[in-house]
């Protein structure tokens, strides 16, 4: 899995990594049980520090996307064909979910195209993940 961090965004780097593994889970690049680079190393390929990899894996763990052990490192825990969400992460998705539909909704874009554009998204990921061996 490629990661591709922009050290110039005003999105923190840790946030940065969260969102690519996340985005690498839902286009089938990262499946359950594969494992994640160790911090050290990808702190250095990335030319950052490796606390922020590690805060980054630490908020994937807290979310039950990936889990941690001494011995295999981190592993991706779950990925779209691990069945259906737990309650608590619809709820906390819901919240999320709302404030950026109120952004949209501030900059104008109406509900049908805000649908249509997440409709889109999900759309390219099913594909992308039908597409990978």
């Amino acid at each position: 899995m490629h990661l591709t961090l922009d050290l110039d965004s005003e999105v923190p780097i840790y946030q940065q990594i969260r969102d690519r593994v996340i985005e690498a889970i839902a286009r089938g690049e990262a499946r359950e049980g594969d494992p994640l680079p160790s911090t050290r190393q990808l702190a250095a390929d990335s030319g950052i520090n490796f606390h922020t990899v590690n805060k980054a894996y630490d908020l994937l763990r807290q979310q039950g996307v990936i889990r941690i052990n001494r011995k295999s490192g981190a592993v991706i825990r779950r990925d779209p064909t691990s069945g259906p969400p737990e309650a608590a992460f619809t709820e906390e998705w819901e919240k999320r979910m709302r404030v950026l539909l109120a952004e949209a909704t501030v900059h104008g874009l109406d509900g049908a195209d805000a649908v249509g554009r997440c409709q889109a998204i999900v759309s390219r990921f099913h594909a992308e993940r039908g597409a990978i061996p």
